[in-house]
């Protein structure tokens, strides 16, 4: 599902708001987890899920076309945990 699928989707589900009031939620919610995200904090969302920012140290990799050694910089990457009610739904 892409973006604009949820934001029809949730228009469809709630006719009493517009899509463009729908895109807008969809929108700042999803800035708001980017947001947060970029300041380092986790956000929880219950029976859902967890999403973080796990610190990946710099290495040597390779890369694949020459097979040269290659020094990959350090970064962050975001990470998800899926919640004990989304796995149990996953796992019927």
């Amino acid at each position: 599902m892409i973006k604009s699928e949820l934001v029809s989707r949730l228009a469809e589900a709630n006719p009493h708001l517009y899509q463009r009031d729908v895109e807008r939620i969809v929108n700042t919610v999803f800035g708001e987890i980017t947001s947060a995200l970029a300041r380092g904090e986790r956000i929880e969302l219950r029976g859902f899920g967890a999403f973080s920012v796990k610190h990946r140290g710099a290495r040597m990799g390779r890369n694949p076309r020459t097979g040269e050694s290659v020094h990959v910089e350090a970064k962050h990457v975001p990470y998800f945990k899926a919640g004990k009610d989304l796995r149990v739904r996953l796992n019927r």
